[in-house]
């Protein structure tokens, strides 16, 4: 397991853009759990829910936690095309189901702005963006200033898919509900790492997993989770299993990554308006001659993970 951030490895300056969803509300805790992470700005967009939900739901989930860091609303829609939620996963109040109290007030302004107000006081090459979304706010935000790209040390996204979708048969969610956002990410010239539905996949919630989370603790934030986890249906596409923990494996890169395996590809996503919209080419092989722009994380240590996973939320309120 990683050691706590020091003096000789600061804690990384890091920004959340998230639809808080099921999974991200986990993914939430565990990036607050992480010393190795500054969790300076939480940015939120319509996606698991609509944009008031899911930006109640995050407010809970940094109220629960006792963070004291700003969420700050941002895109209802896409770029391009109309919003759709995904419920049948999340519910429609995106937490499936799971009461949380309510949560700090929300940060005046908009996320696009708060995300350049950040990049702006940063030394060049000193900002993680985390993106658990459909990448809308962090499109905005380098596309309107694209020299802030430098502040930028990595860009780490939970999107995409090698093989088969989750939302359409070629397409996970948060690619296809904003592609054009994705491209600008993958043009920005930054060090970008994408967690696919490939690499989710492996990080499989099952009955036993929870259980033996449960036997760790009884913090309020650990407590819900497990009652997440729980709601959560088991996945049809993974053949009734259990279900993936898709955006927890976006922190875990940053606070553990020889729990995975990597390569560096070429990455291209479509953005046209067939059925293969938001559709994610990634060349593992080098065949189409196209330089790498992003690490695609292969493998996970699936057990390493939930053990991580459970040994720090175990550590918060």
């Amino acid at each position: 397991m990683p050691m706590p951030a020091s003096s000789a490895n600061p804690a990384r300056h890091t920004i959340v853009d998230c639809d808080p969803g099921t999974d991200d509300a986990i993914a939430l805790w565990l990036a607050f759990a992480a010393p190795e992470l500054d969790v300076a700005l939480v940015t939120v967009a319509g996606g698991n829910a609509g944009l008031a939900q899911t930006l109640a739901n995050a407010r809970a989930v940094v109220g629960l936690a006792g963070h004291d860091v700003p969420v700050v609303a941002g895109a209802e829609r896409p770029l391009f095309g109309a919003f759709q939620a995904e419920v049948k996963v999340h519910g429609a109040d995106g937490l499936a189901g799971v009461r949380l109290p309510e949560g700090p007030p929300v940060t005046p302004g908009v996320a696009a702005d708060a995300i350049r107000d950040q990049l702006r006081r940063a030394a060049p090459a000193s900002v993680t963006l985390l993106g658990i979304a459909a990448a809308t706010n962090l499109a905005l935000a380098l596309a309107t200033e694209p020299a802030l790209a430098d502040r930028v040390a990595e860009i780490v996204l939970m999107t995409g898919a090698l093989g088969e979708g989750n939302w359409t048969p070629g397409a996970e969610f948060n690619a296809a509900m904003d592609p054009e956002s994705l491209a600008v990410l993958l043009s920005a010239g930054r060090p970008v790492t994408l967690v696919t539905l490939d690499l989710t996949a492996q990080a499989l919630v099952t009955p036993q997993r929870i259980a033996a989370l449960r036997a760790l603790g009884q913090g309020q934030c650990l407590r819900a989770c497990c009652d997440i986890m729980d709601a959560v249906p088991p996945s049809r596409r993974l053949g009734h299993r259990g279900h993936p923990l898709h955006d927890p494996c976006a922190v875990a890169w940053l606070l553990a990554p020889s729990l995975f395996t990597a390569r560096d590809v070429a990455v291209q996503v479509e953005c046209g308006t067939g059925p293969g919209r938001g559709r994610t080419h990634i060349d593992r092989w080098g065949r189409s001659g196209q330089p790498a722009n992003a690490r695609f994380l292969e493998s996970l240590d699936a057990d390493g993970f939930f053990q991580l996973l459970g040994e720090r939320l175990a550590t918060l309120p």
